[in-house]
């Protein structure tokens, strides 16, 4: 299942916000319409926000009607202030950006292409890669819980946590998933067990305030997510309700495991206390596809993410292997 693609110029995508009741492709032909999907979500997750990024500015660049890396430079500054927590989408960008000096002018656009479908191809290299480093945190048999969507749909390959999930299954791990609804915008309920039936792995949904509790109640063997952002100390940044995973975790004493690729650690990023976090609107709490749940004039707060310190984390799993306390391996 692809989620991503470049197809003559168009970045076209699965719009997740129509999963999963309905599966369908929309292709995306200018900046204005990449920036708005990343905004509504209809393509999302650390890693595929970074791919569809590098693409947004070859698209950019290609299409000029004059100077191709002014114009892929003028997209890549508006599709970065799309997302502002999830490390990836800038990264990717300035990496395809910086391929345009080293090449002569002509070779620009190609240069671009060339760039952005290497970071996809590497991704999804990557996943495979950090789903065989992830298996020794898996029980043999038992229940692994996860939270928010870290599946195909999120990466260019078969995912990170996901991926890892669907690995051990794959490998003849007896396990059962445990997914989080994820509120508000429910990407485990939606997006997560579709991906699981999909894949035929026994799953459950559980709402996100429940989850605590079976941890502590001892049926659940090992936390596994994902990651927008991981700084230099191995502080993580993830879908807001992380936090509470990960001291219900601690306090249970089972493993807290973040899988999330090399691009996803931010030499830039010294703590948890220097990531932005993304507030959204209040109106994903108060309203629910579209329909007022909350008491007339209501407000909310809606926090896209929090931020795990690296004293609740056992490991971090990337392409490169495992990384453990105190995480001085993560940005060598």
């Amino acid at each position: 299942m692809r989620a991503l693609a470049w197809d003559d110029g168009d970045v076209v995508i699965l719009d997740q916000t129509l999963l999963p009741h309905r599966e369908e492709h929309r292709a995306l032909r200018t900046t204005e319409e990449i920036v708005e999907a990343i905004r509504a979500m209809r393509v999302r997750g650390a890693p595929a926000l970074g791919i569809v990024g590098a693409m947004g500015v070859a698209q950019a660049a290609l299409r000029a009607s004059g100077d191709p890396l002014g114009a892929g430079e003028a997209a890549g500054a508006a599709l970065k202030a799309a997302r502002p927590t999830a490390v990836n989408l800038g990264w990717a960008i300035e990496r395809a950006l910086a391929r345009a000096p080293a090449v002569p002018a002509a070779e620009v656009i190609p240069a671009l292409v060339a760039e952005a479908l290497a970071i996809q191809a590497e991704d999804e290299a990557a996943c495979a890669a950090m789903a065989k480093h992830a298996l020794e945190f898996f029980p043999r048999e038992g229940t692994v819980l996860t939270h928010c969507n870290t599946g195909a749909l999120v990466t260019g390959g078969i995912g990170t946590a996901l991926g890892a999930i669907t690995h051990a299954v794959e490998q003849g791990y007896a396990i059962e998933v445990l997914a989080t609804e994820t509120r508000p915008l429910l990407q485990g309920a939606r997006l997560t067990a579709w991906e699981l039936g999909r894949a035929g792995v026994p799953h459950a949904i559980v709402v996100d305030a429940a989850a605590a509790g079976l941890i502590a109640r001892g049926g659940v063997r090992l936390v596994i997510v994902g990651a927008d952002r991981v700084a230099v100390n191995g502080d993580v940044a993830n879908k807001v309700g992380t936090y509470a995973l990960a001291l219900a975790a601690a306090d249970a004493g089972i493993p807290f495991v973040v899988v999330a690729p090399r691009s996803t650690v931010d030499a830039a990023t010294p703590d948890g206390g220097s990531i932005e976090i993304e507030e959204r609107a209040g109106t994903e709490v108060t309203h629910l596809a579209g329909t007022a749940v909350a008491a007339p004039r209501s407000v909310a707060r809606n926090p896209a993410f929090d931020v795990t310190p690296a004293r609740l984390v056992t490991a971090i799993v990337t392409e490169a292997g495992v990384h453990r306390p105190p995480f001085e391996t993560l940005t060598t």
